[in-house]
């Protein structure tokens, strides 16, 4: 007996449904749109995503509906507070360890580092200090600013330009952290891929560097996004302390002193007698957190899986997959690019 369309409808409506949840919602592109919304974007510049379909340029930074939107919102709602503190970063460039040293470092009499329940043992990075576009005000959301404690530890991706207003009046402290762009064009060639495993096609290495030596690339172009922090952190260096990943791995401890006084919670000279800064560095080391249980099997609130935010943390991967090509051609770029900035980068 076959069944009635009334049935059948039924049925492949529970279907789309399933499919619809079950895929992520950093990949379901425009769906759920306004017409508002987009006939606002079919007005901007656009190009083939490295996650989604498309990312468009908004504010002179590339990134997906989802995320300028979010963006958008937090521009017309957050309001600083003197004491936030804000990190900033260029998509993969250290952001997850540096989320946990910061955590780490400004809750260390709240949570001391030798105790047995740290908060960072059985929660992601990421859900400990929150992105403002991408988890806060993104889909709509109204944070609820109550649950945090001050100083509110939050974070972006966003270029400073687009940063709220709040944040660039207020006495907010950045603290912005990048990394060479062959070891991060690697990591987010990687990690953009993962997204899209078992959902979408991967892109291919070489597909993906023309769109990264173009300056399409999520936030980017890349350059742009460095010599924008670059610039306030030598204009105000109380406001914008200016980090890089390679001199974090080569002189861990240096850095981290140098974080805390920026911060203005600064080692004692006990906690340096007693291993606080190496307890720090331990527990957020690459080793630690990957294996956690809550990195390995856990998920966040947009549907990625916490693993995929641990890969290798080494410096000088870029190696392993650069032809001789590529690497003259990015060389020619950033060599052009930062110039005349005094920025240098490190490869090895």
């Amino acid at each position: 007996m076959s069944k009635p369309s009334s049935y059948k409808l039924e049925e492949n409506t529970q279907i789309f449904n399933i499919m619809t949840t079950s895929i992520p919602k950093y990949l379901q592109d425009q769906e759920g749109l306004s017409e508002e919304c987009k006939n606002f974007f079919s007005v901007l510049p656009k190009e083939k995503g490295w996650v989604e379909s498309y990312i468009y340029n908004y504010q002179c930074f590339w990134a997906s509906p989802r995320i300028i939107q979010g963006a958008i919102a937090c521009q017309q709602q957050f309001q600083a507070q003197d004491s936030d503190i804000i990190l900033v970063t260029p998509p993969k460039s250290g952001t997850t360890w540096l989320k946990s040293l910061l955590f780490v470092l400004v809750n260390r009499m709240k949570h001391p580092v030798f105790e047995q329940n740290h908060p960072l043992l059985d929660k992601n990075p990421h859900d400990l200090i929150p992105f403002m576009e991408l988890t806060l005000y993104v889909d709509g959301h109204v944070p609820n600013f109550s649950a945090f404690t001050s100083p509110r530890l939050l974070s972006t991706h966003v270029p400073f330009a687009s940063l709220p207003k709040s944040v660039k009046d207020s006495k907010t402290k950045l603290v912005y952290l990048c990394r060479n762009p062959k070891d991060t064009f690697i990591s987010m060639w990687h990690f953009t891929n993962n997204l899209r495993l078992h959902h979408k096609d991967i892109h291919s290495i070489e597909e993906i560097f023309e769109s990264f030596c173009k300056g399409v690339s999520p936030y980017g172009p890349f350059w742009n996004h460095i010599l924008d922090y670059w610039k306030h952190s030598i204009e105000k260096p109380n406001k914008v302390l200016f980090l890089m990943y390679e001199e974090i791995k080569v002189q861990p401890k240096l850095q981290l002193k140098r974080l805390a006084e920026y911060l203005e919670c600064p080692f004692s000279i006990e906690e340096e007698n007693c291993g606080v800064m190496d307890e720090i560095l331990r527990m957020c080391s690459f080793e630690n957190l990957s294996n956690l249980e809550v990195n390995t099997n856990g998920k966040l609130s947009t549907g990625a899986e916490n693993k995929v935010f641990f890969r290798k943390g080494e410096v000088g991967d870029w190696k392993n997959y650069f032809t001789i090509e590529m690497s003259e051609k990015l060389n020619h770029i950033i060599e052009q690019k930062f110039q005349e900035s005094g920025i240098k980068f490190s490869y090895i």
